[in-house]
């Protein structure tokens, strides 16, 4: 793998740097590249993402991946971070760096990304750029579902009052949730009633995952009632899914939607 800088992207009317690597394609033979979306507080830099970023190189085919204003190697505060702010960034990369249909894969908070980007195509009559969603313990909702619904009354208050609380986090510092990122997520919440995103979609969920249930992914599953889903539950699986025999799950779900 190459450790060239990255490159950037200017996006919304705050102007937004955001940080985008791309692994280019040498394949004579057209197929989909891959876009990916990582999950809250993660960078393009982990080991799912790089693991893509070397296929890339291997299969010959584009990888593109990106860090969420205040995330990683991009520009702005975390704390001014929404699920808005993040699909947008998503949405602008995909435009601005790709061509034709990509799989865009999704981890964690990614999921739910890939699928607010999912409908945001569909509403622009652009849904044949999503050749396949492949998502790793998919969080959609998760501000709502698994964050503001499980906190004590004093966790709430304290986000209500102050704008943020810091959540201890076993992978890092504590992560701050703030007001807004909660208030924002119920308007992008997307697991209320069956939606489609007219592509196949490949779930892969760990059954030990200790921050979003795989009964979660069973809940997105169903609500995809009209689309090409496989949910694969991976008893032993963690959240992170980086173990090695975990991305070559990964790889085998892009090549078997993707073309090999």
């Amino acid at each position: 793998m190459t450790d060239a800088s990255p490159q950037f992207l200017t996006v919304g009317a705050d102007e937004r740097r955001i940080a985008v690597r791309v692994t280019e394609g040498v394949s004579t033979v057209r197929k989909p590249g891959v876009l990916w979306c990582g999950g809250f507080l993660s960078d393009m830099r982990g080991t799912k993402a790089e693991a893509l970023a070397e296929w890339g190189v291997r299969a010959g085919r584009q990888v593109v991946r990106f860090d969420y204003s205040g995330h990683g190697e991009s520009g702005a505060r975390f704390e001014d971070g929404t699920i808005s702010r993040w699909a947008e960034e998503a949405l602008a990369v995909l435009e601005a760096f790709t061509k034709g249909p990509q799989i865009v894969v999704g981890s964690s908070m990614g999921g739910w990304i890939s699928l607010l980007m999912a409908k945001a195509l569909a509403k622009r009559k652009k849904s044949k750029r999503l050749a396949a969603l492949v998502l790793i313990a998919p969080a959609p909702d998760f501000t709502e579902e698994l964050m503001w619904k499980a906190m004590p009354e004093d966790v709430r208050n304290t986000i209500l009052t102050e704008g943020v609380w810091y959540r201890h986090s076993q992978y890092g510092p504590p992560q701050p949730v703030t007001r807004g990122l909660i208030e924002d997520g119920r308007a992008n919440l997307v697991l209320g009633t069956p939606f489609a995103v007219g592509c196949p979609v490949r779930i892969l969920q760990g059954v030990a995952d200790p921050d979003v249930p795989w009964q979660h992914a069973v809940r997105l599953s169903s609500c995809l009632a009209e689309d090409d889903v496989v949910l694969t539950l991976i008893k032993d699986g963690d959240h992170r899914l980086s173990r090695p025999e975990d991305l070559e799950r990964l790889v085998a779900a892009v090549e078997e939607v993707g073309g090999h």
